[in-house]
């Protein structure tokens, strides 16, 4: 039988519902409020969770988006509530609810419902990483407003940037729900294939421009000619630059300026390096979802050490650390030591760029961004201590106070003897 976590405030009611699906066979986690909640779901995974929208703390509506968001939505979620209403019901159903429950509830409406429950949608799988859910950086905010004005034209788009950027997380965002989504580098692989009743009415998304065939682009250039009528929407990327492009890797001229009709250039995570704590936790949270490793998270120090690096190989790079790290780390917690021999087993060897040195600077630059990464690091390890930085760092703490306001850096505390 499953594992159900019942959610209520209300302890009358979390004991009846764990009477009643206990005597059917289930075993039952309860929780009191939202909190308790979010412990229950990290470390036990329920094959299914029966919430209550009106709680203390958070309310479930706000606990289903987080899940959601999160990408911790992979269990059926029945909402209840003795106050519902349609618009409610409506909203839950959208963020992924699969039903909802009226109190007092009935108990053949609520044994008929879980079993359809466990039935219809239970082992969903982790959510895919999506650019809705990232952002604090005003780099994405603003990238995110931009992508959205490209949403409406239906004319070709190539996504242009630095090799390792995840081109799909970005092309995903112009994306409509329930609506076709065509790699194209496999289905233009047949020229057999009906590329146009594949992708009609969605988006034909090209990986990288350079590894099309000459077949290939003869057949992308068949769908263009198509797609307008077939309401497809074509949008492609390449790491190269177009004069390279054509000279180099013999790509038709006049087929790249109908896919480029519509040009963005996506920035380097180096560019919203104050994202990469989210993106890190959320890409770690897939992989404990998906039981890819053992439950783990980031300590703060972890995360701020993967901020700091300057990523050279961008989100792919973010990505194969977060996975090394994650089956690789000793205990649950991954902590910066984690993060840093990671790094370093990933660069090349006696790659400067690897340590996340910003060689790409003036000298002077330079300097200072990898003193801020220095003491930034250095705070995040000793908990904001200045007397034990400046221990460390070898400067009297009259000099680092003054070298942390040239840099910018906010101290938390003033000191400790």
């Amino acid at each position: 039988m499953a594992q159900i976590l019942v959610v209520d405030d209300e302890i009358g009611i979390r004991e009846l519902l764990s009477e009643i699906l206990s005597d059917e066979g289930h075993t039952v986690l309860a929780a009191e409020n939202a909190t308790r909640a979010r412990e229950l779901r990290a470390r036990e995974r329920p094959d299914l969770v029966l919430l209550d929208i009106w709680m203390p703390d958070a309310d479930g509506i706000t606990l289903l988006k987080e899940w959601a968001a999160n990408g911790q939505l992979t269990m059926p979620v029945v909402m209840m509530s003795g106050h519902g209403t349609i618009e409610t019901a409506v909203e839950a159903t959208r963020i992924g609810a699969v039903d909802f429950l009226e109190k007092p509830i009935a108990l053949q409406k609520l044994l008929a419902t879980v079993k359809r429950g466990l039935r219809d949608h239970g082992g969903r799988a982790p959510a895919p990483l999506a650019l809705a859910n990232l952002g604090r950086s005003l780099v994405l905010g603003d990238l995110k407003k931009r992508l959205s004005q490209l949403a409406a034209p239906g004319a070709p788009l190539l996504l242009r940037g630095e090799r390792g950027t995840m081109p799909e997380l970005f092309a995903r965002y112009l994306h409509v729900a329930n609506t076709p989504w065509i790699d194209a580098s496999q289905i233009l692989s047949d020229p057999g294939q009906d590329v146009l009743s594949h992708a009609a009415g969605g988006v034909l998304f090209v990986p990288e421009l350079s590894e099309l065939s000459r077949t290939q682009q003869k057949h992308l250039a068949f769908v263009i000619d198509r797609s307008e009528r077939a309401k497809v929407r074509l949008v492609s990327f390449s790491a190269i630059e177009p004069r390279v492009l054509i000279d180099e890797h013999g790509f038709d001229p006049a087929l790249l300026a109908r896919v480029a009709e519509l040009s963005f250039a996506l920035p380097s995570l180096r560019d919203f390096s104050e994202d990469v704590p989210d993106i890190a936790s959320l890409m770690l949270m897939q992989l404990v979802e998906s039981r890819y490793c053992a439950p783990r998270k980031f300590s703060t120090a972890a995360l701020n050490t993967m901020r700091q690096f300057s990523w050279p190989g961008n989100l792919d790079q973010l990505r194969t650390a977060v996975r090394n790290a994650a089956v690789t780390a000793l205990e649950e917690e991954i902590g910066p030591g984690d993060v840093e021999r990671v790094l370093r087993e990933l660069a090349p060897k006696g790659s400067a760029s690897a340590l996340g040195l910003p060689l790409d600077l003036p000298l002077r630059g330079a300097r200072e961004a990898f003193e801020r990464a220095y003491f930034e690091h250095h705070l995040a390890l000793e908990g904001g201590s200045i007397a034990k930085v400046a221990e460390k760092s070898g400067l009297e703490r009259t000099h680092l106070y003054r070298k942390l306001r040239s840099l910018g850096i906010s101290t938390g505390r003033r000191d400790d003897s």
